[in-house]
C-alpha cells in the first residue's frame, strides 16, 4: 500500500544506490557556466539534454523558452496538471554555474567532475545549484513512484542566468502569467542554518552595490614636499566610511536602519544560531548591531559591508599623496528599507556629515536585488515546518529570510505567491569557490525532507490562505 514512509523510503534509496551522484555527475559534467560566453550552448544543453528528457518521463510537458534579453540564456518550464481542482506548486532552480576557475582547485578534484572525499561531494553546481534542484525533482520522482500521482499540480520553472543576475527572468515571467500562475513556490538554494538543521526561509535580503569617490587633483604629488598642505584622499573616504557605520560596524544612516523587526520576526530567530560548520568563520560577538542578537542582525536588520578599497597604488606604493580614492561598497537591506531611497538617502547623510564632495554612484556590474519575507505565522510557513518536523523528528529552524539575496522578488511581486525555500546546502560549502562541495548527509536527509513535503502537499492539500 503506497504510503508517506514508502516516498521516503524510495528518496532514501536513491541516494544510498548511487542514482543521486549518477544524476548529478552527469549535470556537473555540463561546464553551463553563465559568466563565459563562450558556454552558451552548454547552457541549453542543461535544459534540453539533461533534464528535458528526465522530465518528461514523468509526465511533464516541457518547453524551452528564449530569454526575453536574447544574449542571455534560455529558459525550460515543465508542467505537470492532475486536475485544475488541485493546488499548484511551481518549483525553482538554476541550471547555470559560475566559472570554473579550473587552475584553483584542490589536487585531485575538478570543477567538471564529482568527486567524493568523505562526507563531501566535490564538484561546480553541488551546492549551487545542481544538487539542489536534483533533490527535488528527484523527491517528486519519488512520491510518483510510490503513489503513482503527486495528488497536485506541479510546474518546474528552470533559468540559466541566476549566476548573471537573473536577467530576463521577471520580464519572463511576467509574460508567462499564465503558465507559472501557483498557489505557492517550493524551492531550494542557499544554506541551511547550522549543517545538521533542516531549514525553512521565507525570503531574501535585498543587495545594492555602489561606488564611493573622491577625485581631489590630477597626479600625485611628493610627500615630503606637500605632506600637510595636500589633502588626503584615502583618509577623507575612510572618515565618510565610518561616518556611515561604526566602529563596531552599527549603521549610522537613519534611513537604513529596519523598523521591520517585529515580534515574530523576533520569536521566529529567538532560538536560531548562526553556524557555519566546522570549516565556517567563528561569529566576532563584538561586530554589528550590540542591541541585537547574531541571528537577529543577520537575518532582522541590515548590513553595510566595504568589499574594497583602493588609494594609490597598492601593490607598488611611492612616496607621493594620491589624487583619488575609491571604495566599492555594499548594503544588504530586510523588508522595509525602500530600495530606491537607498542611495538618496546616503547622499543626505553625507551631506549632512560634512562630505559632500564624495560622489556617489551606484556599481556598473551588478543588479539590485529586492528584499522578500514571508511572515513567519503565514499557513504556508507553518505547514512546512510541521512536514520537516515530521520526517526529521525534530523542528526545523524557520527564518523570514535569508540574509542573502536571490530573485525571489520576482515570484512574490510578480507572481504574486507565497515563497518556501528549503535549503540543501551549508554556509562552508565553498559555494562560488574553487572546491565547493555538498554535504552527503545534508543531501541524503534532503531527499527524505522534500519526498516527506510533496507528499504532505498530495494528501493534505494547500493550507487555507489567511483572510486579507
Amino acid at each position: 500500500m503506497a504510503s508517506r514512509q514508502g516516498a521516503i523510503e524510495r528518496a532514501q534509496q536513491y541516494f544510498d544506490d548511487g542514482g543521486f551522484l549518477r544524476d548529478l555527475g552527469r549535470r556537473v559534467a555540463i561546464a553551463s557556466t553563465s559568466q563565459e560566453p563562450e558556454h552558451a550552448a552548454d547552457l541549453r544543453a542543461y535544459l534540453e539534454q539533461e533534464l528535458t528528457p528526465r522530465l518528461q518521463q514523468l509526465g511533464y510537458l516541457c518547453e524551452i523558452h528564449p530569454n526575453p534579453q536574447p544574449q542571455y540564456g534560455p529558459f525550460l518550464i515543465a508542467r505537470r496538471i492532475e486536475d485544475p481542482a488541485l493546488p499548484t506548486v511551481l518549483t525553482y532552480g538554476h541550471g547555470d554555474v559560475v566559472r570554473g576557475q579550473e587552475q584553483s582547485w584542490r589536487e585531485g578534484l575538478s570543477p567538471w567532475s564529482v568527486i567524493c572525499e568523505g562526507d563531501r561531494i566535490y564538484g561546480r553546481g553541488t551546492a549551487d545549484n545542481k544538487g539542489q534542484h536534483t533533490i527535488n525533482l528527484a523527491a517528486i520522482e519519488c512520491v510518483l513512484a510510490e503513489r503513482g500521482s503527486l495528488g497536485f499540480n506541479s510546474t518546474v520553472l528552470i533559468e540559466t542566468g541566476e549566476e548573471t543576475g537573473s536577467p530576463g527572468l521577471s520580464d519572463f515571467c511576467d509574460a508567462h502569467r499564465d503558465l507559472l500562475a501557483a498557489d505557492a513556490l517550493i524551492a531550494s538554494d542557499g544554506p541551511r542554518l547550522m549543517p545538521n538543521l533542516p531549514t525553512i526561509f521565507g525570503g531574501t535580503r535585498g543587495a545594492m552595490n555602489f561606488e564611493l569617490s573622491l577625485d581631489l587633483r590630477d597626479g600625485g604629488h611628493h610627500s615630503g614636499n606637500w605632506g600637510g598642505l595636500l589633502a588626503n584622499p584615502g583618509i577623507i573616504l575612510a572618515h565618510a566610511i565610518a561616518a556611515i557605520a561604526d566602529a563596531r560596524g552599527q549603521i549610522r544612516v537613519p534611513e537604513w536602519r529596519p523598523s521591520t523587526l517585529t515580534e515574530p520576526v523576533r520569536r521566529a530567530l529567538a532560538n536560531c544560531v548562526v553556524d557555519g560548520g566546522a570549516d565556517g568563520p567563528r561569529i566576532d560577538p563584538d561586530w554589528g548591531e550590540a542591541s541585537l542578537t547574531p541571528a537577529e542582525r543577520v537575518f532582522g536588520w541590515n548590513s553595510f559591508e566595504v568589499l574594497a578599497f583602493r588609494t594609490g597604488n597598492p601593490d607598488r606604493p611611492v612616496n607621493a599623496i594620491p589624487p583619488s580614492a575609491i571604495a566599492y561598497c555594499q548594503l544588504r537591506f530586510v523588508v522595509g528599507t525602500d530600495p530606491q531611497d537607498i542611495l538618496p538617502a546616503l547622499r543626505r547623510h553625507l551631506d549632512r556629515e560634512g562630505f559632500a564632495q564624495v560622489r556617489i554612484a551606484p556599481s556598473r556590474s551588478s543588479t539590485v536585488m529586492a528584499a522578500t519575507r514571508l511572515d513567519p505565522e503565514d499557513p504556508w510557513a507553518r505547514w512546512a515546518v510541521a512536514s520537516l518536523e515530521r520526517t526529521a523528528g525534530r523542528p526545523p529552524a524557520l527564518l523570514p529570510n535569508l540574509g542573502g539575496s536571490l530573485p525571489n522578488e520576482v515570484f512574490t511581486d510578480v507572481l504574486g505567491m507565497p515563497t518556501v525555500w528549503v535549503p540543501h546546502s551549508y554556509a562552508s560549502c565553498s559555494q562560488h569557490a574553487p572546491n565547493e562541495h555538498l554535504l552527503a548527509p545534508v543531501a541524503r536527509e534532503g531527499l527524505q525532507l522534500m519526498a516527506g513535503l510533496f507528499w504532505d502537499l498530495g494528501e493534505l492539500g494547500a493550507p487555507a490562505r489567511r483572510a486579507a
